[in-house]
């Protein structure tokens, strides 16, 4: 099982202090995520990026190197009213959250995201899907075709409709060839 300096995290504050913070999540920039998450620990704060193992293809050579699991998003313990010191990282664009009241993110689903990472089970990054959502069919026969997920079940069943007529069909399809492209009104 691989690790990677994000899965470890570094507080310098006393532990129960640390303890009483809430986790929230930062958005950053894709390609900064492990960077901003490193700073973060450089400058005091728990902060948590979940990676996996991932083969990659170069033009001399491949390999298997760390990448973040949900690559764009950081996890930070933090006090939100003293937030700024986070806030001004470079590559943080901003704290996920309603208006401008940050989220908090429930231990139990942070906890989740660790034993996942440290199981060394095979995992991959998924796309969040929710019926009622138009999704594009990303591979097959289907491949470039919308429509509206009506089941997320295996297979998903996917709605697509001619508006001119009003009439529809529905058309079984593995999730993992799914993508979302936006919520219906």
């Amino acid at each position: 099982m691989l690790l990677s300096d994000a899965d470890h995290t570094t507080d310098s504050r006393p532990a129960e202090q640390s303890n009483t913070l809430l986790w929230y999540a930062l958005q950053v920039k894709v390609k900064l995520t492990r960077d901003v998450s490193r700073t973060l620990q450089y400058k005091g704060y728990e902060a948590y990026t979940p990676c996996y193992p991932c083969s990659r293809q170069w033009s001399d050579r491949a390999g298997r190197i760390e990448v973040p699991l949900l690559p764009g998003y950081v996890f930070v313990r933090v006090d939100p009213a003293l937030r700024m010191p986070v806030l001004t990282t470079p590559g943080v664009y901003g704290m996920v959250g309603v208006g401008k009241h940050p989220t908090p993110i429930e231990e139990a689903e942070l906890e989740s995201l660790r034993r996942i990472a440290r199981s060394g089970l095979s995992l991959e990054p998924w796309s969040f899907l929710q019926v009622g959502q138009r999704v594009r069919i990303e591979e097959g026969l289907l491949r470039g075709i919308t429509g509206i997920l009506v089941d997320a079940r295996k297979p998903s069943r996917v709605v697509v409709s001619v508006e001119a007529i009003e009439r529809s069909i529905a058309v079984h399809v593995d999730r993992h060839c799914l993508r979302p492209i936006g919520l219906i009104a």
